[in-house]
């Protein structure tokens, strides 16, 4: 048997010695008066006053019939002392079947060591919670005075499929999500000081669109049919902009049948947006507004440290016409090429270029490799060709290009926007040339959705659209180098 199992089987057998002495190790509740950081922040107002706490023991030093140990609760560490001869002997013989992981409830009285540290002098203990599995506890010790942390649990697999592990023995995890959540209530505040409506649209959808992905697909058993699990929100919130709404927005969980990468996760979540009356110049401004803002809401500033990289959030930002960073990064000039053109420039620059492939996934896939990255400042890199941009409106200067932005942070876009397309013979003739990528092999292309076709036929209003990457905002300001670090529970191969 393994080291592992064996522990394992000790705690079991410890757990049948605390139900054989009559001590329920799963009780239904424990009433908390204070939390750790409340009585270490507090001690001068504590001190000597009863309190009851409950959390985790993570140390545990037993000296005959007495004991140290620290308990951590959700915000912080606070150390317990014990004696046999206030607890009495049978709460410290249960105290001696308690291993670290375990969770207790302490009542007692707040004093302080004579090392200084804040404490609990506890007067009973309950069992609240015993743990059946040994944590991979972080070790650490002092070498010149300096605190050094040893053997700790930093297998990123292990870390990403056992979230719960990790938040427990790196406690420090739990700010990146604190975080997170407090960027998305900024985002929202954001939007609803502007008299924006957040709404629902639905996330299993007879016809998959809004974006270039393939989709997960499903059956639905009484309607006998297949379903998508969305890929985007926008063709459904423009239908809310149809139907009279001025300015819509949702936070949505969407799907995409990818690769997984740093950048990529196939659950994910985007924020979209979409104003009636208004163009992507517009929707420029707010964009900047807003993730500066965010920023400086949650880091207290808008320059920010990315992957050691200093970036300055700061309002304006540049603005980029794709086929001049083409130019500028790449040394080619695409403005003008035809397929057969792009081709060939693609693959001098040493990208192999599929059959399936239209002209306008050869520029991406040349801005993707070789101007992308090299934009670390926020940065609009505006105005695509028409044949990357199926849902946006062609530009009123240009008619080979649409009115498109996308805002690129750090080597990496953080979103998507345009005027939207609101011409229905248009948006026809657009997915229409869709459908012949399809048929050329292109899954990602996308599909014809003749409702939202008939919706615009209706008549939408001049639109500006926007979409943002969330997980990649949450990266962006917390310093994170992978979108798996700010999912709690990331996509995984199966464990074998």
């Amino acid at each position: 048997m393994d080291e592992l199992n064996q522990l394992s089987l000790q705690r079991r057998e410890k757990l049948v010695k605390l139900r054989e002495m009559g001590i329920n190790p799963y009780p239904y509740k424990f009433d908390r008066t204070h939390v750790s950081s409340d009585i270490i922040e507090n001690f001068d107002r504590l001190n000597e006053q009863e309190v009851s706490v409950a959390g985790r023991i993570m140390s545990n030093r037993r000296m005959g019939k007495a004991a140290f140990f620290h308990i951590q609760d959700f915000h912080g560490r606070i150390q317990i002392y014990l004696k046999k001869d206030v607890v009495g002997e049978q709460k410290f013989e249960m105290y001696k079947l308690l291993d670290i992981g375990d969770t207790v409830g302490i009542s007692g009285q707040v004093f302080k060591t004579r090392t200084g540290e804040v404490s609990i002098y506890c007067k009973n203990i309950e069992l609240l919670s015993k743990s059946l599995r040994p944590l991979p506890i972080v070790k650490e010790k002092e070498v010149d005075g300096e605190k050094i942390v040893y053997d700790p649990f930093s297998d990123k697999e292990l870390r990403y499929r056992q979230r719960y592990v990790d938040l427990i023995v790196n406690p420090e995890v739990r700010e990146v999500f604190i975080k997170r959540s407090k960027i998305v209530t900024a985002l929202r505040n954001f939007l609803n000081q502007r008299g924006y409506l957040e709404v629902e649209t639905p996330i299993l959808q007879p016809i998959y669109g809004g974006a270039t992905a393939r989709p997960f697909v499903t059956h639905h058993n009484a309607l006998d049919m297949k379903l998508y699990m969305r890929i985007a929100d926008e063709l459904y919130l423009k239908r809310l902009i149809v139907g009279g709404f001025d300015g819509v927005y949702e936070f949505a969980k969407d799907f995409r049948n990818e690769g997984i990468d740093r950048f990529h996760n196939p659950e994910f979540t985007q924020m979209e947006l979409y104003v009636a009356f208004q163009d992507y110049l517009w929707m420029m401004n707010l964009t900047e507004e807003m993730i500066s803002g965010v920023a400086r809401e949650i880091t207290g500033d808008m320059k920010i440290v990315y992957r050691e990289n200093e970036i300055d959030l700061t309002p304006p930002w540049r603005r980029l016409p794709l086929f001049e960073g083409i130019k500028e990064y790449a040394g080619v000039d695409m403005s003008q090429m035809d397929r057969e053109q792009l081709k060939d420039a693609a693959e001098n620059l040493g990208i192999a270029v599929e059959d399936a492939w239209g002209a306008g996934k050869i520029i991406d896939e040349v801005f993707g490799e070789f101007v992308e990255p090299k934009l670390i400042q926020p940065t609009f890199v505006i105005d695509y060709p028409l044949e990357m941009s199926p849902l946006a409106k062609k530009h009123r200067d240009n008619p080979r290009l649409v009115e498109r932005f996308e805002p690129i942070i750090a080597g990496k876009e953080i979103g998507n926007a345009f005027s939207e397309l609101n011409d229905p013979l248009d948006q026809r003739d657009r997915f229409e040339a869709q459908m012949e990528l399809r048929a050329l092999g292109d899954e990602e292309a996308q599909v014809m959705d003749d409702d939202f076709i008939r919706a615009l036929e209706y008549g939408m209003p001049p639109t500006a659209g926007l979409g943002v990457g969330i997980d990649r905002l949450v990266m962006l300001l917390t310093d994170s180098p992978s979108i798996r670090d700010v999912i709690f529970f990331p996509h995984m191969r199966a464990e074998r």
